[in-house]
């Protein structure tokens, strides 16, 4: 590489430097995640306090997908934390939102994934919001399940690894909001999922079936996962 390029990325890291170590006021830092570049975004997404209005939540809300990573892990790590303040979480509007946080849940960053699955799990009590994501969310992991049980996880394909990753983090979502889901979609997926061929499934199937389910069915499946020849399984 030539001089050129260290120059380049000095000056990125002066610039963003410098930017950290500006104070600016609340509007200033949304205008920046609205306008921003990706350094902008992140550090704004950083340095914000409060959200005062649907507005700002909108904004914040609209750099947790489609944007760099940088800026869609900086939005999650703040979505956790303000969602957990019920001075703030009504202005994110839950129930307009919920394609946006079930498409964040299967974001390929697992990081953003965990802090977006910690920001809704507030909204348990909020039975509009429950109504609807967890429709979507029962749909999505049933399509996954679809995909992934044809797949031989001996082939070690990209494509393998990617539908089974989304599946994983579905499954940590519905260990959540196992008691808002529809019981016979939920049903449908421990069956299936405990089927897999990927341990990491079945683990979180096992994970799930800690839950007081009253359902015959549901413990015979429990009691085999007990006794799966992998360790992370059975362990529950």
């Amino acid at each position: 590489m030539n001089n050129t390029y260290y120059e380049n990325l000095d000056q990125n890291f002066t610039n963003a430097l410098n930017f950290y170590e500006t104070n600016y006021s609340h509007e200033q830092l949304i205008d920046m995640l609205k306008n921003g570049n990706i350094v902008q975004k992140q550090i704004s997404a950083l340095k914000l306090e409060s959200i005062n209005s649907s507005d700002d939540a909108n904004i914040l809300l609209s750099n947790l997908t489609g944007q760099d990573g940088k800026i869609r892990e900086a939005v999650s790590l703040r979505l956790s934390e303000f969602m957990g303040n019920d001075n703030y979480i009504k202005y994110f509007e839950p129930s307009k939102n919920t394609q946006k946080f079930l498409d964040a849940i299967i974001d390929i960053n697992g990081n953003i994934c965990r802090n977006v699955i910690q920001a809704i799990s507030n909204l348990r009590e909020d039975e509009n919001f429950c109504k609807i994501f967890c429709e979507k969310l029962a749909n999505l992991t049933l399509e996954l399940l679809e995909v992934v049980e044809k797949f031989d996880f001996q082939d070690g394909k990209y494509k393998v690894n990617k539908e089974a990753f989304k599946l994983y983090w579905c499954l940590e979502t519905v260990y959540v909001f196992w008691d808002k889901m529809d019981f016979t979609k939920l049903k449908e997926i421990l069956q299936r999922g405990s089927n897999i061929g990927e341990y990491t499934i079945r683990e979180k199937c096992a994970k799930i079936l800690t839950h007081d389910f009253k359902d015959k069915d549901l413990a015979k499946i429990k009691e085999k996962l007990k006794n799966d020849s992998n360790y992370y399984v059975r362990r529950f």
